[in-house]
């Protein structure tokens, strides 16, 4: 299973709902600890586009026109999906944030009726 695989299934894990506050903890700490596989991944992907942008710097005379090249070829869309991957998680780790907050706030008035 690739790295976007799981941060996929951890978001429909969310979405759909149900999710004890230990869950949610559980599921933040192990996207946290993906975020490393991610950054990795991404240096990893820019600098397979960034050769395949130096190769279309050199054969096109405008600079425009080899950027738009490149960013039709396999490599650009790894690397956004990458960069994506990357934004989704984040997202994801700030959503479990909130609903922790809100699940402690809610535990806490519930603690003094």
């Amino acid at each position: 299973m690739t790295i976007r695989e799981l941060v996929i299934q951890y978001q429909d894990e969310v979405k759909n709902g149900n999710l004890l506050p230990e869950r949610a903890s559980e599921i933040m700490t192990e996207v946290a600890s993906l975020l490393g596989n991610i950054n990795d991944e991404i240096t990893k992907r820019d600098m397979e586009y960034n050769q395949v942008l130096l190769y279309c710097l050199e054969a096109e005379k405008s600079a425009n026109k080899a950027k738009i090249k490149a960013g039709i070829t396999a490599e650009y869309k790894s690397m956004r999906d990458a960069r994506n991957t990357e934004k989704s998680a984040t997202e994801l780790i700030r959503s479990l944030k909130f609903y922790l907050k809100v699940k402690e706030s809610e535990y806490q008035n519930t603690k003094f009726q």
